[in-house]
């Protein structure tokens, strides 16, 4: 993929030069394949930028201003398009590349994903819980076949399935150890509950007796 810059090497406008520049530096600061097109010197290119910037993105007069970007044909847009993208680092998403790792625009994608998969988790809280489950008992009915099919087979692999039984057992374990400490620990919410009623209660009672 080619980027393609279209400018005007003979421009009047101070504006266009210096919006020409920025566009031009800041690719090469991030060092990224672009070819300039001038279309000051060349009525092909002129004619091309002009037919291919989409009729919505062009000014009022029909006549759009370098300097104007695209990704072989695809239009990526004017020099305000270009600098918000850079003010929100999304350019490499601005210009339909890639972004390199460890770019600034790459960690802020690989945050929002892990952001994005941290609330679909939230939003289901006991899917993890069944799917562990439920692996559990598919690894427990694999092993229990397996001891079946091999019968025969040399100490060794007895000795690991022997050991991965006791994964499995030690796992159960230790789910069950989690149930009771959840268990223990909304039996004494309760009770810290009915203790704090009672607490009011004997309150109220006492300040209606004061009166």
């Amino acid at each position: 993929m080619v980027i393609k810059v279209f400018l005007a090497s003979s421009s009047g406008s101070t504006a266009i030069k210096k919006k020409q520049q920025d566009v031009v530096a800041f690719l090469e600061a991030l060092k990224v394949d672009y070819t300039e097109l001038d279309i000051a010197c060349s009525e092909q290119n002129r004619m091309w930028m002009r037919q291919n910037v989409p009729e919505e993105k062009k000014p009022s007069n029909g006549i759009p201003l370098p300097p104007q970007i695209f990704n072989e044909e695809s239009y990526c847009g004017d020099y305000d398009t270009f600098f918000d993208a850079k003010e929100d680092n999304t350019v490499y998403a601005f210009l339909g590349l890639p972004p390199p790792p460890g770019s600034k625009e790459a960690l802020q994608a690989e945050k929002e994903h892990i952001m994005q998969n941290g609330t679909h988790g939230e939003e289901n809280p006991d899917a993890s819980v069944h799917n562990g489950d439920a692996q559990g008992e598919e690894e427990g009915q694999a092993g229990d076949e397996k001891e079946g099919e091999d019968g025969g087979a040399d100490d060794k692999a007895t000795e690991l399935e022997t050991s991965r039984g006791e994964d499995l057992a030690e796992e159960g374990e230790a789910v069950e150890e989690t149930d009771e400490v959840t268990e223990e620990t909304e039996a004494q919410e309760e009770e810290d509950e009915e203790q704090e009623e009672e607490e009011e209660a004997e309150l109220e009672e006492a300040e209606e007796k004061a009166e």
